[in-house]
């Protein structure tokens, strides 16, 4: 008697025994020949099986044909549809759905725009999902892996079996899915590939993972996102309006896991965080708080900037709905957050991006463009439009998911650059043969062209450190897009003047002034970032030269003199209170010192400076237009005196800063001023509750000793030592 055409061969059960057949879907599941409806299952460990139909009715047994647990045959079906088995063994009895006969979750559209590389929510397609498909409860897996020979999802829910659930390749591009019935939020799982030629690749990780396990494990994890409850609606609404040009911004750079720690150097959760930092920032007039990298990262020494788990907030803090409490709750307090993206690179653990699907997919092959000397790390393949997207949707995936109020991106200038770090014979020069990543460059300003056309109110910061041009325009002027970019140079100027002895201050007066040549070819963040009080580069306060008082005094001189400079602020945690060691990652700040006079008198003095500084529009106003600057003593090197006024555009209120870095009091110092009259001393950071020396002028000056400098007015103040002092005169005074 001749063999069932349905029959399946022998070579063809062993291909999928063996976890190597081309196209499962094809084979397992139901399916209809004639009017014959055959039922395929691969249940491993199944002695019996038989097929019922979603509603349990019985559609008929199956035969096992191979030990290792094929089955098939007909049964009593009228269409093709969902079915479940019923299988048994000597153990016992279980039911599980069929995921082969469920039909696909992606469609032609979702093909389109991918292949397009215009798919802007394509975290919502790619990645683990929770949903119900076709009147069943479980997961839609989809991975873009478009030269493996075969993918399979394994996880908690199938023994992390990567025979069980072999997944559908959509041809036209390259991404793999299946929809896993029983799968559910809170399994663990990886992706298991067969790259070309057949070749057995570690477990991946999902480049979409929307959760991770706890290093040092490395799956991701089932999450669903769009469960968050955020009550933050009039903060957006706010958000939304506005030039954050004019706006104030005092930024804490935080890193989550040194900020403080509990009994037995534990970290702080998420809630934790949400009670006490937000908190924390908020009573200091912090607007925003920037956290170095959250996404997930294998390696505490890192700091984050190694991430392996773009789309996944770090699971050292908790799980990801309290990351978004942690946010909403900086809502709540009028605070922004902001978060350190990191699209330069990737690290090359092997459950990462690295040879994905066995080639080289999201990096460059060539190590001329793909290699990165400086951090031993992979460089993304910009120009590659899926790489692209991928990086495009996550940085629209945490403003919108997660509600974030901006992107500070890191490492820029090794971006824009093929010969960043690069010897002569080490890059290739672009398609005109300059230096310069045509491909990087178009997709930051992608990046932030989407960012702000999608997502009004956020602001993106660049974190670049050389003179290339535009950062800080838009891209209709053929500019990057960011919003605003680090002023390197102000960081490395005024810290090196700083550092000084005061007597020798005097030769190095431009320093401090040249800065101001360029203040406002970009719109500037003035950053005291975490990468100046490491690596053996000490703390800010150590950095400052003298004695104890003088160290003190001068760090609140500077740290004065920087708030009433141009450019919005940015100041890593522990410095507010001038902690003495360099930052350690691995321990909490020293909170300690606070119960110290010179300690806790900086922290007030920051306190005042980030009040006044939101308070005051002249301070803010016009950070990053000249028209908000009006220099008053430019050239008192002898004094190592600097004085300007800051003006808000509208012809309120007027600053003045006057910076005394000498250790030499000033009675009597005629300072020129834009007018006449009364000015107020709001602020002198000589004052005794700062641990200062006491010295200042009762409160207030008054401008009548005539003309000076080119002003119309002056006035003969009391300058004390090492000090910076603010002046306001009133619009009405």
């Amino acid at each position: 008697m001749a063999e069932a055409k349905w029959k399946t061969s022998g070579p063809e059960i062993q291909a999928v025994i063996d976890g190597r057949h081309a196209d499962p879907f094809k084979l397992l599941g139901l399916h209809q020949y004639g009017k014959t409806f055959i039922a395929r299952a691969f249940v491993p460990g199944a002695d019996i099986l038989s097929v019922q139909a979603l509603d349990g009715t019985e559609l008929g047994a199956l035969e096992r044909r191979h030990p290792a647990g094929f089955f098939e045959g007909p049964v009593k079906a009228t269409k093709l549809q969902p079915v479940k088995f019923a299988c048994a063994n000597g153990g016992g009895r279980w039911v599980t759905n069929d995921a082969y006969s469920l039909g696909p979750v992606l469609g032609p559209q979702d093909d389109y725009f991918m292949g397009e590389g215009n798919h802007f929510r394509l975290y919502e397609k790619l990645g683990a999902h929770p949903m119900r498909h076709e009147g069943v409860d479980g997961v839609h897996f989809a991975v873009w892996a478009p030269n493996a020979e075969r993918v399979s999802v394994v996880g908690d829910f199938n023994g992390w079996d990567g025979r069980r659930h072999v997944m559908r390749k959509r041809l036209e591009v390259g991404v793999w899915e299946i929809f896993v019935p029983g799968a559910e939020a809170g399994h663990g799982y990886k992706y298991e590939l067969l790259g070309p030629g057949g070749n057995l690749l570690p477990l991946k990780a999902d480049p979409f993972g929307f959760a991770a396990e706890l290093r040092p494990n490395t799956a991701s994890k089932v999450y669903d996102t769009s469960t968050f409850k955020w009550t933050d609606g009039e903060y957006l609404k706010h958000r939304a309006g506005g030039d954050k040009r004019r706006a104030p911004m005092s930024v804490y750079e935080v890193h989550l896991g040194s900020w403080r720690r509990k009994e037995g150097n534990r970290f702080l959760t998420y809630d934790e965080l949400a009670d006490e930092l937000v908190a924390y920032a908020k009573n200091m007039g912090f607007t925003h708080i920037e956290l170095l990298p959250v996404s997930e990262h294998p390696f505490d020494p890192s700091w984050g900037y190694q991430p392996t788990g773009l789309f996944a907030p770090t699971s050292r803090f908790g799980d990801p709905a309290g990351f978004a409490r942690f946010v909403n709750k900086a809502h709540a307090a009028g605070i922004g957050v902001i978060l350190d993206w990191v699209p330069a690179h990737f690290p090359t653990d092997e459950f990462g991006l690295g040879k994905f699907d066995g080639t080289a997919l999201y990096e460059h092959a060539d190590p001329r463009q793909g290699y990165h000397p400086d951090w031993n790390t992979a460089i993304y393949n910009f120009g590659r439009r899926e790489v692209a997207a991928f990086l495009l949707n996550n940085a629209l995936f945490w403003l919108k998911q997660y509600h974030i109020d901006g992107l500070r991106v890191d490492a820029v200038a090794s971006m824009l650059y093929l010969d960043y770090s690069r010897k002569e014979g080490e890059w290739i020069p672009n398609q005109h043969g300059g230096r310069e990543n045509l491909e990087a460059i178009a997709f930051l300003q992608r990046v932030n062209h989407e960012s702000y056309g999608q997502h009004p109110g956020v602001v993106t910061i660049a974190e670049e450190s050389t003179a290339f041009p535009g950062v800080s325009k838009p891209t209709s002027m053929n500019g990057l897009g960011f919003g605003f970019k680090w002023n390197m140079g102000f960081m490395h100027d005024t810290l090196k003047y700083m550092g000084r002895e005061g007597i020798h201050r005097r030769h190095h007066h431009n320093d401090l002034t040249f800065g101001l040549l360029y203040a406002f070819s970009e719109n500037f963040v003035l950053p005291l970032s975490h990468d100046e009080v490491v690596h053996g580069k000490g703390s800010l306060l150590g950095k400052m030269s003298g004695d104890d008082w003088q160290k003190f005094a001068t760090l609140r001189a500077f740290y004065a003199f920087m708030w009433a400079y141009p450019g919005k602020k940015l100041l890593f945690m522990g410095q507010e209170f001038a902690q003495w060691r360099e930052w350690n990652f691995a321990q909490s700040l020293d909170w300690h010192l606070l119960d110290g006079e010179p300690h806790k008198g900086m922290q007030d003095l920051l306190r005042d400076l980030n009040h006044l500084y939101a308070r005051v529009p002249a301070l803010h106003a016009r950070d990053c237009e000249p028209e908000g600057f009006e220099w008053l003593l430019a050239d008192e090197a002898e004094a190592s005196v600097f004085a300007w006024a800051r003006h808000d555009g509208e012809g309120g209120d007027i600053i003045v800063s006057v910076s005394n870095f000498t250790s030499v009091p000033r009675p009597d110092y005629r300072l020129p001023l834009p007018r006449d009259g009364k000015w107020k001393e709001v602020l002198n950071t000589d004052a005794t509750p700062y641990w200062g020396s006491g010295l200042g002028n009762g409160g207030a000056i008054t401008a009548d000793a005539g003309p000076s400098h080119n002003k119309p007015a002056s006035a003969l103040i009391t300058l004390p030592p090492l000090a910076t002092v603010y002046f306001k005169k009133e619009k009405n005074s």
